[in-house]
């Protein structure tokens, strides 16, 4: 098994960081959810759900590579913010310059995290389907997929409301925090709803 990206995000190196960890767990979401699908096409049972199985099957598809692009992107968008706090602050003007950079890298630290809690959000709707819709026998999969979803969403959000507590800019810092924090309630939601339905048909 290559273990590099997880012997990456163990090491003391700034990236990859939460951000990467979540998109790397919403993929892994992603993939658990494919094998429930996987295990249900074909199947006689199912064949009324075929057509929107292989469909949540493509969706998933897209979204594993989405998520793990996101992993990259997330270290991509720390870069700048990383240097800036790095920035020499021993006169009024370096301060004013390391201040102004740190307000500019701030808002794209928080796009990718977003992003990230984005694609989280389908792969929990696709995970949810599949629970309801997918092969009995893989049922607990769907719920740990669910599950995983949920988690990389809270994940995700931490690396934005970190960021917005520094910015300047109340407006957008309140769009951000609005933002993560409906993708966190619904993914909550959306997720005991899951784990409700898997759990009475477990068994």
């Amino acid at each position: 098994m290559d273990t590099t990206f997880i012997d990456e995000l163990a090491s003391a190196a700034p990236t990859p960081g939460g951000g990467g960890a979540a998109a790397y767990a919403g993929a892994l979401a992603s993939a658990l959810a494919s094998m429930v699908g996987n295990l249900t096409v074909g199947k006689k049972t199912y064949a009324a759900v075929e057509g929107e199985v292989q469909d949540a099957l493509a969706a998933l598809a897209e979204l594993r590579g989405r998520l793990l692009g996101l992993i990259d992107e997330d270290a991509r968008a720390f870069e700048p913010l990383a240097a800036a706090y790095r920035m020499p602050k021993d006169t009024s003007e370096e301060l004013a310059a390391k201040q102004a950079a740190v307000q500019a890298a701030l808002g794209g630290a928080c796009e990718a995290p977003l992003a990230i809690m984005r694609a989280c959000a389908d792969v929990l709707e696709q995970a949810d389907f599949l629970a309801r819709n997918g092969s009995r026998l893989a049922v607990s999969d769907a719920g740990a997929a669910a599950t995983l979803a949920c988690s990389a969403i809270v994940a995700a959000s931490l690396n934005v409301y970190i960021n917005v507590a520094s910015l300047e800019d109340e407006n957008l810092a309140a769009r951000f925090r609005d933002e993560a924090d409906e993708f966190v309630e619904r993914g909550n939601s959306r997720a005991d709803e899951t784990l409700e339905y898997v759990m009475a048909h477990i068994g």
